[in-house]
């Protein structure tokens, strides 16, 4: 009896309760890969995650994509003027011992001509892979989350 009802308890959990995962791929650690669950009609979604790498060297991501995108970019946000912009960069250099944090206004990866928002809503995941210059291809399991892990984490919108 006491087994069904821990079974019946573990079912009634929400999808959030579930943490993201960390991938590994030679010396580098990626980990919790997150983005955030968007209203239907939004045309990008931004995606999450920190890289560590215990290496002598330091690698290069140098793309990024997924199934359920048209096109996939490295992202950055600067303040110029006085402004925060967003701006496009080609690469995100990984330091041989550092680590590079893509957050909300920070480095992110940005999803475009989004094809599979089934995916999108709290509690799915996607698959995201990571095109690194030294340490190869490595795939993500994405979390999609009505909320950033961290609640003092800006939105991020477009």
């Amino acid at each position: 009896m006491l087994n069904k009802i821990l079974l019946l308890i573990a079912l009634a959990l929400p999808a959030g309760f579930v943490e993201a995962q960390d991938y590994t791929k030679g010396q580098l650690t990626v980990a919790q890969p997150w983005s955030m669950a968007l209203p239907p009609n939004a045309p990008t979604v931004a995606g999450y995650f920190v890289i560590n790498n215990r290496g002598s060297e330091s690698d290069r991501l140098n793309a990024v994509d997924s199934p359920i995108a048209g096109a996939a970019q490295l992202h950055e946000h600067i303040s110029k003027d006085g402004l925060m912009k967003m701006q496009h960069v080609e690469t995100v250099a990984i330091p041989a011992g550092g680590t590079v944090t893509f957050a909300p206004m920070a480095y992110h990866v940005m999803l475009l001509d989004l094809k599979d928002r089934a995916r999108l809503i709290d509690g799915q995941t996607f698959p995201l892979t990571l095109h690194f210059e030294k340490a190869g291809d490595l795939t993500v399991e994405v979390m999609v989350l009505k909320q950033p892990p961290d609640a003092a984490a800006p939105a991020h919108a477009h």
